[in-house]
C-alpha cells in the first residue's frame, strides 16, 4: 500500500469520525444526516465549476454504479442514525465499521485481490480491536458479552450498517476504477441526497426538518466540508490501493471515535476501549508495511 494512499485514507478516517461526532450531538439523527448531505452537496456543486478541464460524461454503467452505491450508503446512514439513538459513540461507531469483516472476502473472491500474510495479520488485529471494544473489562467472562449485546437494537443496527457498507465498498472500488473519483463521489452524493429526501417526505419527519436546522445550524454548516473531505480522500485513496486493505486501514477512525467518546463525551470503559483502538491502529500499521 503506497504512502500516498495510506495518508489519504487516514485523513478520511479522522474526518469520518468527526462527522459521526456531529451526528451523535444532533437531536433527530435521520434529519440531521439529511441536512449534512444538503450541506456537502451544496458545497460540492459550488466547487465543481472551479475544477479545471471539462467534466467527464458518465455512461450508463457509471450511473448504475452510483445508484447502487448510493442505495447501500443511504441504508448505512439510516442504520447508523438508528444505532446512535440509544448507543454510545465509542460503542456504536466501531461496530458500524465492521465492514472489514466482509471486505477482504469480497476483495479476494469478487475483485480478485491478493492479501499477503502480514496484511492478513493486520486485518485480524483490526477485527480483534473491533470485537474487544464492546468489553467492559479484560476478563474471560467478558469475551461472551458482545454476543449477549445482540439483543440491543443499537448493536444490531450498527452491525447491519457495517455489512451494508461492505457491499457499498465493492461498488465504490469499481466506480473509481473506471471513472474520476471526484465526479463519482459527486454522483454518489447527489443520488444519496435524492433518496434521503424521498425518505424525509414522510409525515413523521416533516416537522423535524426546520426544528433540526434551528437547533443545530452551525453543526450542519460545519458538516459540509468535513463530510466532503472524508468522501473525497477515501475514494482517491481507494483508487490507489486494494479494497481489501483500504477499508481496514480506514478503521483508524475507530481510535479517533473512541478518544472523542471517552475524553470529550465522558463515555464509560475508557481503558478497555482505548486498548481495543490501539489493536486497530497496530493492525493498520501492519497493513501499511505488509
Amino acid at each position: 500500500m503506497s504512502s500516498l494512499a495510506f495518508f489519504l485514507i487516514v485523513v478520511s478516517a479522522v474526518m469520518h469520525a468527526l462527522w459521526n461526532l456531529l451526528v451523535k450531538q444532533s437531536r433527530h439523527k435521520t434529519v440531521f444526516i439529511w441536512w449534512m448531505f444538503v450541506s456537502s452537496g451544496t458545497l460540492f456543486s459550488l466547487v465543481l465549476p472551479l475544477v479545471p478541464g471539462p467534466a467527464p460524461v458518465p455512461d450508463g454503467r457509471i450511473l448504475l454504479l452510483g445508484l447502487a452505491g448510493a442505495a447501500c450508503f443511504v441504508l448505512y446512514h439510516l442504520l447508523n442514525g438508528r444505532a446512535y439513538r440509544s448507543g454510545d459513540l465509542s460503542m456504536v461507531y466501531p461496530l458500524s465499521q465492521t465492514a472489514m469483516v466482509y471486505v477482504p472476502l469480497w476483495g479476494v473472491f469478487i475483485l480478485g485481490e491478493r492479501i499477503s500474510l502480514v496484511g492478513c495479520g493486520g486485518i485480524l488485529l483490526v477485527l480483534a480491536g473491533a470485537y474487544s471494544v464492546q468489553l467492559h473489562r479484560l476478563s474471560l467472562g467478558e469475551l461472551l458479552r458482545p454476543f449477549r449485546n445482540l439483543r440491543s437494537q443499537s448493536v444490531r443496527a450498527a452491525l447491519g450498517a457495517g455489512f451494508v457498507y461492505s457491499l457499498g465498498a465493492i461498488v465504490d472500488k469499481t466506480g473509481v476504477k473506471y471513472y474520476s473519483p471526484l465526479y463519482f463521489t459527486y454522483i454518489l452524493v447527489i443520488f444519496m441526497l435524492g433518496m434521503m429526501t424521498l425518505n424525509l417526505l414522510r409525515s413523521r419527519y416533516r416537522r423535524q426538518i426546520m426544528s433540526e436546522w434551528r437547533e443545530n445550524r452551525w453543526l450542519i454548516i460545519a458538516s459540509g466540508p468535513v463530510m466532503m473531505g472524508s468522501f473525497l480522500t477515501f475514494r482517491y485513496g481507494l483508487k490507489l490501493s486494494p479494497m481489501s486493505y483500504a477499508v481496514p486501514v480506514r478503521q483508524v477512525s475507530i481510535m479517533v471515535g473512541v478518544l472523542i467518546g471517552v475524553l470529550f463525551l465522558n463515555e464509560p470503559c475508557g481503558r478497555v476501549r482505548f486498548l481495543a483502538a490501539m489493536l486497530i491502529l497496530a493492525g493498520a500499521a501492519l497493513i501499511r508495511f505488509g
